[in-house]
């Protein structure tokens, strides 16, 4: 692989570093990530560089919050997120990455949408929130993260919709995704080195920017321990909003 012209590092450094940031428990800022690799080098070249940059600060997230991960929730939808990894590698070569990403976020901004209709029911009829445990919604969630997480490393926010929706608290919310992402990631690297995109020279170029990740999960979970419930989770649906909207906008 040609080597990185200046813009291209640090675009790609601050990306890694927000990868860390992210995967230490500030949602959304890893949002940024997927934008800033896509601007540095090309869309599907992007993906297979990211994944190991991911998987590094996965590792970081998983040894700080190994303690704090409910399985209950990681084993009810990984099935389903298997479903939709098999599905995004059949028809990456196939698919044009803009159309890919228009229905993800489309869907993500619906099932947003839905997550706040109904909690108004909730406080309207007072009545027991059945959405996040019902199949279809777990099913769907699932797939569609599954999916969006093959064709371009995007699934946080719709695994952020399903585990926040579930009620998690902030150190379950965060060990839980640390958990699941690290085991997601580590699944989908056979599929990209069949698909081509995850290589020898990808790998090294990968391990160039992993030290910023590291650093960056690192230092988020001292500045998570400041972050209340409440903002914590405003900060969520602001990212899973951003998030949707980013994946329609070309």
């Amino acid at each position: 692989m040609d080597s990185l012209e200046l813009w291209q590092y640090l675009l790609m450094a601050t990306g890694a570093f927000a990868v860390g940031l992210g995967k230490g428990g500030l949602p959304g800022v890893g949002n940024v990530t997927v934008v800033l690799m896509a601007l540095a080098l090309p869309a599907k070249v992007s993906v297979g560089v990211l994944l190991p940059i991911l998987i590094s600060a996965d590792i970081v997230a998983v040894i700080i919050y190994r303690r704090h991960a409910n399985w209950r929730y990681i084993v009810r939808l990984m099935p389903w997120t298997l479903v939709g990894v098999v599905a995004g590698y059949l028809v990456f070569s196939r698919v044009d990455d803009g159309t890919v990403r228009f229905f993800i976020g489309a869907v993500l901004l619906t099932m947003t949408a839905i997550h706040f209709l109904r909690k108004w029911l909730r406080r309207t009829t007072q009545g027991e929130d059945l959405l996040p445990h019902h199949p279809a919604f777990v099913g769907s969630t699932g797939i569609i993260g599954g999916f969006a997480t093959m064709i371009a490393n995007a699934a946080g926010p719709v695994a952020a919709l399903y585990f926040i929706a579930s009620g998690l608290p902030k150190y379950a919310f965060i060990g839980t995704s640390a958990w699941f992402f690290f085991l997601v990631n580590v699944i989908k690297v056979p599929f990209m080195v069949d698909l081509g995109i995850i290589h020898v020279d990808s790998l090294a170029l990968s391990a160039s920017f992993m030290i910023y990740a590291v650093l960056g999960a690192l230092i988020a979970p001292f500045i998570v321990k400041y972050i209340n419930q409440q903002i914590f989770e405003i900060l969520i649906w602001v990212f899973v909003v951003i998030g949707g909207l980013r994946l329609m906008l070309p």
